[in-house]
């Protein structure tokens, strides 16, 4: 049943989704609001901090409530690994025209800032375990961040795990100089002679953390999701960890699952037709 607070949240969210609060708009005081529904200030806020968790309005100290400006919506689904494996064949130039993340965002190459950051680490008990290498292990890591050139915080921040091993065969790997690669991981690996051939995804969703929460704009109500992306290649080992934490005010993860269809005894054993629909 829907609390009262409920009520007032849905009440607002559709007075900001049709346009009745306008985004950057200083929304009425709380005690304004307060009276408007009567209720008591603490309905009042539990309604508001809704909003807030959902990233539709920001409370600014000192200075009030706010309409949040839509942020850069990103929308990831399974398809973009093939689209990546699929670009390691197209020529360079064709690689540079776009990355993953125009796939994701829709925006174009001029529309983005990048940065990269790499250094070698030694692999903890963790990140062996996942690797299957030794405590100890060189790996290289690379820090990610990608932002729209009209925002400040980045869509989401992003750790890569290399096995150090494995692409140490092409020096122009171990340096960020050389990023934005075109073509992404999968043809940086191809060029050591790696093929992926498939990638596991991990998706948890939590609080973020303080320095989280300020290096992606949101408020602390608001939930990250923490998408762990685990590369396998076809001789079985996993080349690549990636952890990239989003938030889940702009982010929409769609996964496709494609199922094997049913044979025609299997279909005549259910009492149906013979003939699939293929």
């Amino acid at each position: 049943m829907a609390t009262k607070y409920d009520r007032i949240a849905a009440d607002l969210r559709k007075k900001i989704k049709s346009g009745g609060f306008k985004p950057g708009e200083q929304m009425p005081a709380e005690t304004v609001l307060r009276d408007e529904y009567g209720v008591s200030l603490v309905t009042m806020r539990r309604a508001l901090d809704q909003l807030a968790a959902e990233g539709l309005i920001e409370k600014r100290h000192g200075h009030g409530t706010f309409v949040r400006v839509p942020r850069q919506r990103v929308r990831r689904t399974t398809e973009r690994y093939q689209w990546e494996k699929d670009r390691v064949l197209c020529s360079e130039e064709e690689r540079r025209r776009t990355g993953a993340t125009e796939h994701d965002t829709g925006l174009e190459m001029a529309d983005l800032r990048f940065t990269a950051q790499y250094r070698t680490v030694e692999a903890d008990e963790e990140a062996a375990k996942v690797f299957g290498v030794p405590v100890g292990s060189k790996l290289l890591e690379r820090i990610y961040r990608t932002r729209s050139a009209t925002e400040n915080a980045p869509f989401g921040i992003g750790r890569s795990l290399l096995r150090h091993d494995i692409v140490a065969a092409n020096p122009k790997l171990l340096d960020s100089s050389n990023e934005p690669w075109p073509g992404g991981t999968q043809h940086q690996l191809s060029t050591v002679g790696v093929e992926l051939d498939r990638i596991v995804d991990e998706v948890t969703a939590r609080p973020p953390s303080a320095e989280e929460a300020e290096e992606l704009g949101i408020d602390a109500g608001v939930a990250v999701l923490v998408l762990r992306k685990i590369s396998i290649d076809t001789a079985g080992r996993v080349v690549e960890v990636a952890d990239v934490v989003m938030a889940g005010d702009r982010t929409e993860l769609a996964y496709t699952t494609r199922l094997r269809p049913w044979t025609d005894a299997e279909r005549m054993a259910l009492g149906m037709s013979g003939e699939s629909n293929e």
